[in-house]
């Protein structure tokens, strides 16, 4: 017997990007498996060495690089149409951090096909092939698989200029940070999940693109950039920090945040992603006077968040800077 579900986000044991692996597990698992022997040509720009974001092979013979990532999660709110676009716009930034333009997108669907109508997957799909119009990227066609837990995502294909991507391993002292999407989905999401309130503050933050701030990324010049999603804000920016030996600072009280987010935090709607996230960047940390609130807020699992720039985007804020590596990987201020 087929049962109407209600709300997707009950069939989810985390949602969004809340429910990746957490970071320090995922980094034991791929450790040694970059594909730097098999690659004798320098064809691959961008692979696993420094945790970018995307994939970037250069094409001999043409002045463009191929870029290739995957991006799918659990519900992270309950209306299918929405989820299906925050997927796709979640999908696409990946493109979007490392400087490029997505071309074709294939669908990737897990669907519980016993227990949740297909008029609901198909609604998924619909908010998918909207938002990747929007995006002016084609969809052609996909992948689906009976599960017993509803997921859904992209696999994007896109191309960009070899010679101005955005990387997380080209930072230098000296260079600011600007942060393209205000914080605190992690946590509205989880509100959601567990009481059925909608903030569309949120779903607005999460189905917005990010390539019009790559696009003024490029134009000011920038060659270094991340998007915030599963690991938190201060998860990527580690990332960024190792991967371009310097130590990032961060300006607790320049940091955006979207309405509703600190009440969610201080009435207890942290997820169990956000907490691992804060767990795995605390011993690289100097948090100096932040209180636990605006720690677990800087750590929180973002679904579908901005653009995190090494330099000046115009229109967005400056959230801190980059300086000569010290003790700590990150400092916040």
């Amino acid at each position: 017997m087929t049962v109407i579900a209600e709300r997707l986000t009950q069939y989810a044991h985390g949602g969004g990007c809340a429910c990746k692996i957490p970071p320090g597990e995922l980094e034991d698992v791929v450790a040694g498996l970059t594909a730097a022997p098999r690659d004798p040509n320098g064809e691959l720009l961008v692979g696993l060495d420094t945790g970018d974001d995307a994939a970037v092979v250069r094409m001999p013979g043409s002045p463009d690089a191929v870029v290739a990532t995957a991006d799918f999660f659990t519900p992270v709110v309950d209306d299918p149409y929405d989820w299906g676009r925050i997927a796709a716009a979640n999908a696409l930034s990946d493109v979007y951090a490392v400087g490029g333009r997505p071309l074709v997108a294939v669908n990737l669907l897990a669907w519980p096909r016993d227990v949740l109508p297909f008029d609901l997957a198909r609604e998924v799909l619909r908010g998918g092939l909207d938002v990747a119009a929007l995006a002016g990227c084609h969809v052609g066609g996909g992948h689906s698989v009976d599960d017993p837990e509803p997921k859904y995502g992209m696999a994007v294909t896109g191309v960009a200029d070899p010679d101005r991507l955005l990387r997380n391993d080209t930072g230098a002292p000296g260079l600011p940070l600007t942060l393209t999407k205000p914080l605190g989905v992690g946590v509205l999401n989880n509100r959601h999940k567990a009481t059925g309130e909608v903030f569309p503050q949120a779903v607005a933050a999460m189905t917005a693109l990010n390539r019009d701030a790559s696009a003024a990324a490029l134009g000011a010049g920038a060659r270094c950039a991340t998007d915030v999603t599963g690991f938190g804000l201060l998860g990527h920016l580690y990332k960024l920090a190792r991967a371009s030996g310097v130590t990032a600072v961060v300006d607790a009280t320049a940091v955006p945040y979207l309405d509703g987010a600190r009440a969610a935090v201080r009435d207890g709607f942290v997820s169990g992603g956000t907490r691992r996230n804060l767990d795995w960047v605390a011993v690289h940390t100097d948090f100096g006077a932040a209180d636990e609130e605006t720690r677990l807020l800087l750590a929180d699992a973002q679904t579908s968040g901005g653009l995190l720039v090494a330099g000046e985007v115009p229109g967005h804020p400056v959230i801190g800077e980059l300086v000569p590596r010290a003790e700590h990987a990150l400092l916040v201020r």
